[in-house]
């Protein structure tokens, strides 16, 4: 959940529901991370490489550019907004 209710707000609009609908049929609906992995999974997230913050909220560069999306499955988009303290290459090897 967001702290900020005209954030919260934006998610709920007509505008961002289209954005991402579009965005996620150009897509073709499938996560873009797993793709790159070799995994076929279904994205149910849409998020923001650029996070939307109370100052650039009224900035469709950021809030509706789909250079600025990625369309994610639910396990990719929380690990994309966890703090990283290692990495993990396609091939497993993980490195700090």
């Amino acid at each position: 959940m967001h702290h900020d209710d005209r954030i919260e707000s934006f998610y709920s609009s007509d505008r961002w529901r289209k954005c991402r609908k579009v965005f996620l049929q150009n897509k073709g609906g499938l996560c873009e991370l797993c793709l790159k992995r070799g995994l076929i999974k279904l994205a149910t997230q849409v998020h923001h490489r650029q996070h939307i913050t109370p100052d650039n909220l009224d900035d469709p560069r950021i809030t509706l550019d789909h250079s600025n999306l990625m369309a994610l499955c639910d396990e990719c988009h929380a690990e994309q907004h966890r703090t990283k303290r290692w990495r993990c290459d396609e091939l497993g090897h993980i490195s700090l």
